[in-house]
């Protein structure tokens, strides 16, 4: 089954660029529920570094930014999709290869404004959220279309198992182990200097670094997928072609 999901090179540079996005997702959160721990960790720090806030050591805790955070994430999400099938299908007058060009462009943008986000931080939480913002847009607009994509290459009969690949490559490869792997290289990032507030929150934001260079990854991956999608899309075509026709019928002759 693998095989016969694999064999599309459309399919496999779209989920792996998929993975990319769910990477960066789940290195911000906790786990798939939306626990979003360590950029909310990250923005806290920020604040004791500003000294606007103090560290808390005992639950619970303030859960402003935690409220702010959720909101930013619940309206980027259905902003970012209606933004990302409108921009789609205006593309599509322009160009075939519409769908896999706005995820690249997408998410090479939105690594931008992740970047930001740790140059920001230490000044304005206003302009962190900001970038938070236009990121997290950036970043949904991809849904939508990742699974148009996978419709286009994939045929019906294989649709439902291309759906399970792909969403447990996304999140193999992204909210399964990014969450440990970031707090990993922050603890030893900051082995030397635990008592000092301002490496607290530098550390977090070198280990956090490495999400928009995933970020970029699966961008690169997404135009690769531009390469191949039309060549993908016909053979997917021809092959539902073949099966929709009617059995040919042989005349046995006495």
């Amino acid at each position: 089954m693998v095989y016969l999901l694999s064999d599309s090179l459309a399919r496999v540079s779209g989920n792996t660029g998929s993975g990319g996005l769910g990477y960066i997702l789940g290195s911000i959160a906790k786990d798939a529920g939306g626990h979003w721990y360590w950029a909310l960790r990250y923005l806290v720090r920020a604040q004791v570094v500003q000294k606007t806030a103090v560290s808390c050591t005992y639950q619970p805790c303030s859960s402003k930014d935690s409220l702010i955070f959720g909101a930013i994430t619940c309206v980027t999400g259905l902003l970012g999709v209606v933004i990302g099938a409108v921009t789609t299908r205006l593309c599509r007058q322009k160009t075939e290869r519409a769908d896999p060009l706005v995820c690249a462009v997408s998410m090479l943008g939105s690594a931008i404004f992740i970047c930001l986000i740790f140059v920001v931080a230490k000044k304005s939480i206003v302009g962190a959220y900001i970038c938070i913002f236009i990121g997290e847009t950036l970043l949904f607009l991809n849904w939508a279309i990742t699974a148009d994509i996978l419709m286009y290459v994939v045929i019906p009969t294989r649709r439902a198992t291309a759906v399970a690949f792909q969403g447990f490559t996304s999140h193999l490869l992204g909210d399964a182990g990014s969450p440990y792997l970031i707090g990993l290289i922050s603890d030893a990032l900051q082995e030397s200097y635990t008592t000092s507030a301002l490496w607290q929150f530098l550390s977090l934001g070198y280990a956090l670094m490495l999400c928009p260079f995933v970020i970029v990854l699966g961008g690169m991956f997404f135009l690769a997928t531009a390469l191949f999608f039309l060549d993908d899309r016909d053979k997917a075509e021809k092959q539902v072609n073949q099966l929709s026709r009617p059995p040919s019928t042989v005349k046995v002759t006495k």
